[in-house]
Parts: C-alpha cells; structure tokens; sequence
C-alpha cells in the first residue's frame, strides 16, 4: 500500500485571510504541518491556489501543486493534485493500493502517530476511507461538548466504523463521547468517486462532508487518538498555539 499526504491550503479564509503564511515561532503554519507529516509519510505535497503559498513552500524545500481557486473543500482540492501527480495509466493500475491522506493545513502541530494511525486502518481489509477521533474525558469542561465548532462522531467500538457525526451532543452505545479530529485517508479509487457524489441533505444541515459519504453508503472506518490537537482557525487560536509551543516546542 502505497500512502501519499496532500495538504490543501487556501489563502482566502472568512475568520483568517492568508492563515497558511501565519507565523509560529520563526516557521510559517503550513511549514509546520508539512514537515511532522514529513516524519510519518515519505511522499508529501501541499495543495494550493495562491501563489504566495506556493512560493512560500517552495522556498523551505517542500512539494507544492498549484490547483484551482473553486474548489468548495479540501476533498476536491486533493483529487486534483494526485491527479497532478500521477499519470492515467498509473493509477488505472494502482488506484487501489493507494491511499491519500488529507492532512489539514491548520494543524500545526499534527503528531506523526496520529497520521500512522489513519495509516493503520488501511490494514483491516475493504477499508474505504478512515479518519480520527480523541475521546473527551473529564478534564473537558460542558462547553467543550456542546460547542457547534468541534463535531462529535458516533461509532461501532465492535466494528470500527463510523455511524453519524454531528455538531450536536451524540454518543457511542456506551455513552462515551468522542470528538471528531479532521484528518482523513481515502482508498485512491474511492476519493474519484465521493468527488462526484452531489451534496446530501444532512450534510447540508450539518456542514460536514463526511455525511454525504456515509449516506451514499461508504463506510469510515475510525482510528483513535489520545494526543490532543491544536486547530488554528482565527487569530486568537494563533496566539494559543504560539504560547503552546513556547512551552511545548
């Protein structure tokens, strides 16, 4: 199995224009992300559509492909760059042996075991796409649960598998309660056909994609994290991950 790590990055961003080129202690954001998924993936590329981005990661040393500026998530903007990447012939003959992992361009601080875990359940055969979840635990506070920006995720303990994700309090058949961390791996055969899948309605209601593939019938299979993650999707969040780091770095 062959595993290749696409990070998308927009420069335009509605609560952090230009957050890619933000800086953490002398390292640009995306800089950042690129080199811990470099410590877990041997073929890693960034995924863009302004030129500063793209310059910018030339410029520390890292792969960049330029893509187009309308893509409406990170998904589509992945499919394009494999594309980039690959020819037809070749992934006619490996599009089911190769899996690429969307890593978001807002962790900074991603671990490489949390990206060989993803990694892991593509060892369980008929695997189609994975992601990650964290569990809370009693240090996070009610707030934390119920607030709308961190997705919860449902899912079969037995089994593996994902069954529903939503902004809303939801919990296992144990009444434990996972958050939803947004990294995803997709089978490469399997990205080209969710790609085409036309918005659902509860991923309307909910704004989260991964339930169009759910309620298309595509399985998720979930691997677990106990490493926290620091997401930056303002500048407040910036200035948490930069006094994070100061501390932890």
């Amino acid at each position: 199995m062959k595993f290749i790590g696409i990070i998308p990055a927009r420069y335009g961003s509605t609560r952090f224009p230009g957050k890619p080129l933000a800086e953490i202690c002398g390292k640009t954001v995306i800089r950042r992300v690129y080199e811990q998924a470099t410590k877990a993936l041997d073929t890693v590329l960034v995924a863009t559509d302004d030129d500063r981005i793209y310059d910018t990661v030339e410029a520390f040393g890292g792969k960049v492909v330029m893509t187009r500026a309308d893509h409406k998530c990170g998904t589509d903007r992945c499919l394009e760059a494999y594309r980039a990447i690959t020819t037809p012939i070749w992934r006619d003959q490996n599009n089911t042996d190769t899996v690429i992992i969307n890593i978001q361009g807002d962790e900074p601080f991603i671990q490489p075991e949390q990206i060989e875990a993803l990694m892991q359940c593509f060892e369980q055969e008929g695997t189609e796409i994975a992601t990650l979840v964290r569990p809370f635990t009693d240090k996070d506070s009610k707030e934390d649960l119920e607030n709308v920006n961190t997705p919860k995720v449902e899912w079969d303990k037995a089994s593996g598998i994902a069954k529903m994700f939503s902004r809303k309090v939801i919990a296992c058949s144990d009444g434990s309660h996972y958050r939803h961390i947004g990294i995803y791996a997709y089978r490469a055969d399997v990205l080209e056909k969710i790609t085409q899948l036309p918005q659902s309605p509860l991923e309307k209601e909910e704004r989260l994609e991964q339930l169009r593939w759910l309620e298309n019938g595509y399985s998720i299979r979930v691997g677990v994290t106990e490493v926290p993650t620091i997401g930056i999707d303002t500048p407040e969040d910036l200035e948490k991950a930069i006094e994070w780091f100061k501390w932890n770095g």
